[in-house]
């Protein structure tokens, strides 16, 4: 046995094939829901990899997921690990051109879709020559356009709920699409075993790894059940199908909605006895403090022991909300990324004054971008990491160039984040280098100024982006919502409370006020959005 994923989850299945694995509701009260136990959820993922296989998708070809979440979502994935088929995540906001683009760049042999999606799918499918085999989730709308598609529930019925699978590897890849926050989406491969280390904690994320591939179902047997995961962001972003993926590593249950809807979340939390809950930043984690302040106030969350964000930061003030109300939970700000995986998490004086800290693993390092060696205590590089890392870009060879170098007769990946490191080691991270505003020579990261905007009392959310100025090369721009029933906040108000945070060239000189943040589904910063607002305000 190596460690491959769908091996080491069959290890699971075996260990503990009675006990509850995946739970869907969509929404609670409306009878949308299923429950699947870990033998249940095995035999359905063997029907979906089965039919591919019978399809004629091979080992080594790229099916991809445009799937909101559900069952479907993570069946799909274990089956295709199971046929070593390759799965790859899409986008479900992308339009036309932006699918013509990852179809295409990722080589998609297969595709598994929700109805809901069919006229996009259809749109994009005459430019997509490679793409040979697509399975609808659902029923299309009347008058959606015509696509030649195996209906899901057909595919899995016609499928073996055997196993029976040729002999899979370490090797076999993992791709997950990474769209950041400028340029076109990239595929970063993983080889199974760099992911299961590097993204999946090894099998134990909070603890000591496994030693070997059996381990894993042993540790399983040996413990117990009673942790319940919710991952409330899309799928579609890789850390909430690597958060499933932990949970069956544990042999644990897995909560699924569809959609995030802040009361329904809470409502879940409730009836299922939600343990650790997922999301991404305050964008996810404020309407929940909304919610639990108003419709659902009084909510029993003493069951949740762990909120975890990945992808955008909890803020200080909004994690102190938060604690207010459900004292019980411990919020973690984590690390981590696309390429790398997870590198550490945030220190519990994290915040305006000091900065996003992280306690990084022993892989992760702050290096000299142009010499890749370890920087000073207090210089500012960009955060690497050694060891199980990803072999590249698909279809990339340039950015992958750029991105991954060997050093000590190691591999490493090259992040885009500048970080100092001080005498204890501990990285500060100062944000995206491509996010930087270098206003009058001076430079500024973003999420620290939006970091000091979130502090103010009447600030609910807030991106930070650079605008041409004359003088200064670029001025920070604030582009801000403010919370329900806030006055009306003036440029000096906000310039005022930051300089109690910030050095005088972070302040913002320029704020705009917008009814919405907008957002990716999983809550991360369009950027893009924010320049072209503050661009849009300052003419």
């Amino acid at each position: 046995m190596e460690y491959n994923l769908a091996d080491l989850f069959e290890s699971v299945v075996d260990a503990v094939p009675d006990r509850e694995a995946l739970v869907y509701l969509d929404h609670p009260g409306t009878g949308a829901e299923r429950r699947l136990t870990y033998a249940e959820l095995d035999a359905a993922a063997n029907r979906i990899g089965h039919h591919l296989i019978d399809s004629g998708i091979r080992p080594g070809e790229h099916l991809g997921l445009h799937l909101y979440n559900g069952v479907e979502y993570l069946q799909t994935v274990l089956g295709c690990l199971k046929a070593r088929v390759v799965p790859v995540n899409v986008n479900y906001r992308y339009v036309e051109e932006e699918l013509v683009y990852l179809y295409r760049d990722a080589d998609l042999a297969a595709l598994v879709f929700d109805a809901e999606f069919t006229d996009r799918v259809a749109a994009a499918l005459p430019r997509t020559e490679k793409l040979r085999h697509l399975v609808r989730v659902g029923t299309a709308r009347s008058g959606a356009a015509e696509v030649t598609a195996v209906d899901f529930a057909a595919a899995e019925a016609a499928g073996s709920p055997g196993r029976g699978f040729p002999a899979r590897s370490a090797d076999d890849q993992f791709i997950i699409y990474t769209g950041g926050t400028t340029g076109m989406p990239k595929g970063v491969m993983w080889r199974q075993e760099d992911l299961f280390f590097a993204g999946l904690g090894g099998g134990a994320p909070t603890g000591e790894p496994v030693q070997k591939p059996e381990e894993l179902a042993e540790r399983v047997a040996a413990g117990g059940s009673g942790i319940t995961f919710f991952p409330t962001p899309p799928l579609m972003h890789g850390t909430s199908t690597l958060t499933a993926f932990i949970a069956f590593n544990f042999g644990q249950r897995v909560v699924l909605h569809r959609k995030f809807v802040p009361e329904e979340v809470l409502r879940t939390i409730e009836r299922e006895k939600v343990t650790s809950v997922s999301l991404v930043g305050d964008a996810m984690l404020r309407p929940l403090i909304d919610a639990l302040n108003g419709p659902l106030k009084g909510t029993d969350c003493s069951s949740m022991f762990s909120v975890s964000s990945s992808g955008a930061i909890m803020s200080e003030t909004v994690r102190r909300q938060f604690r207010e109300l459900v004292p019980n939970a411990l919020l973690l700000n984590n690390f981590g990324s696309s390429e790398s995986g997870f590198n550490g998490t945030a220190t519990d004086d994290s915040g305006p004054e000091r900065g996003f800290r992280i306690r990084v693993n022993f892989r992760t390092r702050v290096v000299d971008p142009a010499t890749h060696e370890p920087v000073a205590v207090g210089e500012i590089g960009r955060v690497a990491q050694c060891g199980n890392v990803p072999l590249g870009y698909y279809n990339d060879p340039k950015k992958t160039a750029e991105t991954f170098f060997e050093r000590d007769g190691r591999r490493w990946v090259l992040l885009g984040d500048m970080a100092t490191v001080d005498e204890e080691g501990v990285v500060t991270v100062l944000g995206r280098g491509s996010q930087c505003i270098n206003t009058g020579g001076e430079k500024v990261y973003p999420e620290e100024v939006e970091q000091a905007l979130k502090s103010h009392p009447d600030v609910y959310d807030a991106l930070v982006a650079g605008v041409p100025d004359a003088k200064w090369g670029n001025h920070v721009a604030a582009v801000v919502q403010l919370r329900a029933g806030a006055d009306r906040l003036s440029l000096t108000d906000i310039q005022n409370h930051c300089r109690a945070h910030l050095a005088g060239y972070k302040i913002p000189r320029q704020l705009v006020l917008t009814e919405t943040i907008q957002r990716s589904p999983s809550g991360k910063a369009d950027y893009r959005w924010a320049r072209d607002v503050a661009l849009s305000a300052d003419r």
